[in-house]
C-alpha cells in the first residue's frame, strides 16, 4: 500500500490538477462527481450542509460559521479550498485534519473506479470529504465551493443555507468575462426552499440573486444591508467592534480575531449566516454569548491560516491570499493606512491572471521583490518584471519564493512590512517556507 506523501503525489500526478494545468482541470457538468458519490453509497445525503461561494472571503467566512457551529457544541466537517502546506488542510472536523490514513485507504478503494471515472483532482477531494464526514457522524458540515457555483462539484448536496459572499471578476475564463455573468454562475448553489444570504449588495448582480431566489422560493438577505459596524475599541480593548442588525435590533460586541483588511464584512456575512440558521425550525438556538466566542476564537477552532497571516513581528512579515482586482485594491488600501516606514512587496502570479490591471494598483514608491510560485502555472518572473517595469514598479527578481522573503526580510527595517501575496500558490510556498525554518 502507497504511504500518505505517495498517495498525495499520486492523485497530484495521476488526475487533472487546476494549481498545475488550469482550465484544462476544469469539468463544466456534475457527471464525476455523481458518479463517485454514487459508487460510495451517496455519502453526501442524510448531512446537514451550510454551503458558501463567492469570490473573495468564502474560506474564511466558512471558517467563521464551522467555529460557531463548533462553539454551540456540535460536531461540525468543514471542507475548503485550496490547501497551503498540506492536502488534509481541506477536510477538517472540528478542526482536526483529516488522517492520513483515511486519505491512504480512500484512495487506494478507489483506485479502479478513478481508471473509469477519470475525475478531477478536485472532484476525488470532495467525494473524499462527503465519506469522510459521513463516517465522523458530524452533525453538520460548512462546505465550500472550488471556482463556481453552478457546476461546481459541491453542488451536488441539499443545504439548509447557501451563502455568496460577494461576486469580482476572477477565473473568467470558466465562469463568465463581466459581474452579471459571473453572478449567474455563483447563484447556482441558490436551492428550492432554502434561505440564501448574499454578503455584500452590488447592484450588478442584485436583480440576479433576486430572480434566482424568487424563481426558487428562497429567503434573500444581504448582510451588508442588514447589519452595521461602529468601532468599540478602547485603550483597554484597542480591537473591539460592535455590530447591529437593523431589523431584529441583535447587538454583538466581538473582540476582532485580527486587523485584516476584510475583517469586518466577513463578520458580518457570519452573523447575518448565524442569524438565518437560528431562524430555521430544526436548529438548535445558538446564543449570543457563544456567536462571539465562536468568532472571536475561530481561527484556533478552524485551524485556520494563510489570510492575512502574521509569519513574523520584527520586521512584520504579512502572508496574504487576495490574488484578484478587487481584494488586492482592499488589501493595499489597508496596508496604506498603516503606520509602516516602507512596505515591501513580495509577489508572484499564475499565469492566466491579468496582471497589466492589478499592478496599476501599487505603490510605485515602495520595494518589490518579483518572484514565482512553485507550481506549472506560475508567471515566470521575468514575465512579471518585465510587466511591472512598464508600471514603473522596479524590483529585483527571485527564482522562488523563500529566496525572496530572505531578500526582503534582509533588507527591510524594524518599522516596515514584509507584504507576501499576489496569489494563494505564493502564500503556499511562503507557509511552507516558514515551517521549515521553524
Amino acid at each position: 500500500m502507497r504511504s500518505y506523501k505517495e498517495t498525495v503525489a499520486y492523485l497530484f500526478n495521476k488526475l487533472p490538477v487546476y494549481q498545475r494545468i488550469g482550465t484544462a482541470a476544469f469539468k463544466k457538468d456534475l457527471t464525476n462527481i455523481q458518479a463517485l458519490v454514487s459508487h460510495l453509497n451517496n455519502p453526501h445525503k442524510g448531512i446537514p450542509y451550510i454551503h458558501i461561494a463567492g469570490t473573495n472571503g468564502k474560506g474564511t467566512t466558512a471558517h467563521m460559521m464551522a467555529s460557531v457551529l463548533q462553539e454551540s457544541g456540535l460536531k461540525v466537517g468543514l471542507y475548503t479550498s485550496p490547501h497551503y502546506v498540506d492536502f488534509r488542510e481541506r477536510i477538517k472536523v472540528n478542526g482536526e485534519w483529516i488522517a492520513e490514513d483515511y486519505v491512504v485507504e480512500f484512495v487506494t478503494n478507489l483506485d479502479d473506479t478513478l481508471t473509469t471515472v477519470q475525475p478531477s483532482f478536485f472532484e476525488i477531494t470532495v467525494a473524499m470529504a462527503f465519506a469522510y464526514f459521513k463516517s465522523e457522524q458530524v452533525d453538520i458540515a460548512v462546505i465550500e465551493t472550488g471556482l463556481g457555483g453552478r457546476l461546481d462539484s459541491t453542488n451536488i448536496i441539499d443545504p439548509i443555507l447557501s451563502i455568496i459572499t460577494n461576486i469580482s471578476l476572477d477565473h473568467v475564463q470558466m465562469l463568465g468575462p463581466d459581474i452579471y455573468t459571473i453572478s449567474k454562475e455563483k447563484a447556482g448553489i441558490i436551492k428550492k426552499d432554502r434561505p440564501i444570504v448574499i454578503g455584500k449588495y452590488q447592484s450588478e448582480c442584485d436583480q440576479v440573486f433576486m430572480h434566482k431566489a424568487k424563481t426558487e422560493e428562497a429567503q434573500l438577505t444581504w448582510a451588508s444591508l442588514g447589519w452595521s459596524f461602529k468601532d468599540g475599541s478602547s485603550q483597554a480593548e484597542p480591537n473591539k467592534a460592535s455590530f447591529r442588525h437593523a431589523t431584529s435590533g441583535t447587538k454583538h460586541e466581538i473582540a476582532l480575531p485580527d486587523n485584516g483588511p476584510f475583517t469586518i464584512a466577513n463578520i458580518m456575512t457570519a452573523l447575518e449566516g448565524v442569524r438565518v440558521y437560528n431562524n430555521l425550525e430544526f436548529s438548535k438556538v445558538i446564543d449570543k454569548n457563544t456567536i462571539e466566542k465562536g468568532i472571536e476564537k475561530f481561527k484556533a477552532n478552524s485551524n485556520y491560516y494563510g489570510r492575512w497571516q502574521i509569519l513574523q513581528s520584527s520586521p512584520l512579515v504579512i502572508a496574504d491570499s487576495a490574488h484578484n482586482y478587487d481584494a488586492l485594491k482592499i488589501v493595499l488600501s489597508h496596508i496604506s493606512k498603516g503606520n509602516y516606514k516602507k512596505v515591501h512587496f513580495v509577489i508572484g502570479f499564475v499565469s492566466d491572471k491579468d496582471v497589466d490591471k492589478v499592478l496599476d494598483l501599487f505603490d510605485v514608491n515602495q520595494v518589490y521583490y518579483f518572484t514565482k510560485p512553485a507550481i506549472f502555472r506560475g508567471m515566470p518572473v521575468s514575465d512579471l518584471a518585465e510587466t511591472a517595469e512598464q508600471k514603473n514598479l522596479r524590483g529585483k527578481t527571485f527564482t522562488d519564493v523563500p529566496e525572496a522573503i530572505d531578500a526582503a526580510i534582509d533588507q527591510a527595517g524594524p518599522d516596515d512590512l514584509v507584504y507576501v501575496g499576489g496569489s494563494s500558490f505564493v502564500v503556499a510556498d511562503a507557509l511552507a517556507y516558514i515551517k521549515l525554518r521553524q
